[in-house]
């Protein structure tokens, strides 16, 4: 059976369309884009080698690949085959390096450009070293001081610091390679050095500096004079000393006599210096100060007026009690005085016995005279009737060994067992801190009381007399019983004796008795 000829022209039309469509593909094929991919390191260290890699899957045959940096400058050319499609390009690492690469490759007459890398170049860094603002790193508390990690070469750096070989983690502000310390303590004192490091994947590179050391200063405090006296010969010289409680050295001290300066010392180990003058018994020399000078500071001393008082005089013996808060007796302070004298040497006697005594019965407490203060205080802090006795004190210049004494008169301490708890009669331990100790409230309230309780004793008074008055009125209009005389002289009679009480209960009251 023969086919029909209108079958023939349909299987030919059909072959037709067939070759027509793998012709279109073809060309539509030829003429897409290559899709390419770029891999590699997006950060390298000077002077080492980097390795790009360009891909292009499902291409022709032969594919010619370039790498191209900042889209216009070609590297190196690459050209691969079907049985190795990737290109390789390896570059060594230099300055002008870093930059924006990517891949451009043709194939049959299509082409394609990859992804782009952006290559950072990494140089470690050297010479690492310390600088201080101020500098050299001295500074005085509360200052400023800036320390800076600097290096000679280096990118893509991070700084560490140290302090005392140990890691700065928190408590310093730090901001890139800066150190600031705003108020600088004592505390910030020591050593510092900081390490410039970078790091590309795993590999790190360091640069350690120098240890700098930061000095902190204290601000020299409010210079401070005193003066002593002592014997050469016939004469006497004065030693004057100059001091400071706080500062850092060294520090100059100078000593000024009315304002004219008599003489100067660098004080280096400490915050001290002695001056030798020679001094006249009796003669106001005028006034004294201490000058303390630093490259920032400029103090002086209070004023002391160079003038040797002999000691003379009347000498007075003054004795207090001390009681505590239950109203026992705690201590007996005596403080002797005299009129003048500028070194006074005191000596106290207890029953004609200079103290302190080989025995040591009597417990004490001596107090030591200030400049200018011609007095010392002696205390008893254990009472007892053995100590009763006489107390004197006495007194002499304390830089003449063979000067005479002043003395005072002896004063009677007396202590027994009922003066050392002072109580009234008749009232109870319980009783007696709340008749001795009152607060001021309570005073107020019991002044109150006691004013009120008068007025209304002057009121009751007052309707008893008017009563009486009336009374008297009527008796004398009526005669009089003699009955009623009675009461009233009994009630006149009761009165007496509790006035008479009231009277005796009067010395019981003072604590002294």
């Amino acid at each position: 059976m023969h086919p029909k000829p209108c079958d023939e022209d349909l299987a030919h039309f059909n072959l037709v369309m067939i070759l027509a469509l793998a012709c279109l593909l073809s060309e539509i094929s030829a003429s897409a884009p290559l899709h390419l991919q770029l891999t590699g390191p997006n950060m390298a260290y000077l002077k080492t080698r980097v390795v790009y890699r360009c891909f292009a899957p499902d291409s022709a045959p032969t594919v010619t690949y370039k790498l191209i940096k900042d889209k216009r400058f070609p590297i190196a050319t690459h050209i691969g085959h079907k049985w190795n499609w990737n290109a390789t390009f390896s570059l060594k690492v230099k300055a002008s390096s870093d930059g924006s690469y990517r891949c451009e490759a043709t194939a049959g007459g299509t082409s394609g450009v990859s992804n782009s890398i952006r290559l950072a170049v990494v140089i470690p860094a050297s010479n690492t070293r310390v600088t201080s603002d101020p500098s050299p790193p001295v500074a005085y508390e509360g200052s400023r001081v800036l320390l800076s990690c600097e290096v000679d070469r280096g990118s893509h750096l991070y700084f560490t610091w140290y302090f005392n070989r140990k890691e700065i983690i928190s408590g310093f502000n730090l901001s890139g390679n800066k150190l600031v310390m705003e108020r600088v303590t004592l505390g910030n004192a020591g050593n510092y050095y900081c390490i410039a490091w970078s790091a590309v994947q795993d590999i790190r590179r360091f640069s350690t500096s120098t240890e700098v050391k930061v000095s902190v200063k204290v601000y020299v405090s409010k210079p401070k004079i005193s003066f002593s006296l002592f014997k050469v010969g016939d004469g006497y010289r004065g030693n004057i000393t100059c001091w400071a409680l706080r500062g850092s050295l060294p520090v100059n001290f100078s000593l000024l006599l009315d304002d004219k300066e008599l003489g100067s010392i660098t004080a280096t180990e400490s915050l001290s210096a002695c001056f030798d003058v020679a001094v006249v018994i009796g003669l106001d020399m005028g006034d004294a100060r201490c000058r303390v000078k630093t490259e920032v500071q400029d103090l002086k001393s209070d004023p002391v007026t160079l003038e040797v008082v002999p000691v003379g005089g009347d000498v007075n013996l003054q004795v207090d009690y001390l009681y505590a808060a239950g109203a026992e007796l705690a201590a007996a302070r005596m403080n002797c005085r005299i009129s003048r004298g500028t070194f006074p040497l005191f000596s106290w006697l207890f029953n004609n016995s200079v103290l302190p005594s080989e025995d040591r019965h009597v417990e004490f407490v001596l107090s030591q005279p200030g400049p200018g203060d011609p007095s010392q205080t002696l205390i008893l802090t254990k009472l007892s009737p053995k100590h009763s006795g006489y107390y004197q004190c006495s007194a002499r210049d304390s830089y003449d060994p063979s000067g005479s004494w002043v003395q005072s008169a002896a004063v009677l301490v007396h202590i027994t067992d009922q003066i050392r708890y002072l109580k009234p009669q008749g009232a109870s331990p319980k009783e007696t801190p709340q008749q001795v100790l009152l607060s001021p409230f309570e005073s107020i309230s019991l002044l109150f009381c006691c004013f009120f309780l008068l007025m209304l004793g002057v009121a009751v008074l007052c309707v008893c007399k008017m009563f009486h008055q009336d009374s008297t009125n009527i008796s004398s209009l009526n005669p009089p019983s003699l009955h009623l005389s009675e009461p009233e002289s009994h009630a006149g009679t009761l009165q007496a004796p509790a006035l008479s009480a009231v009277q005796n209960q009067a010395p019981e009251m003072t604590p002294e008795e």
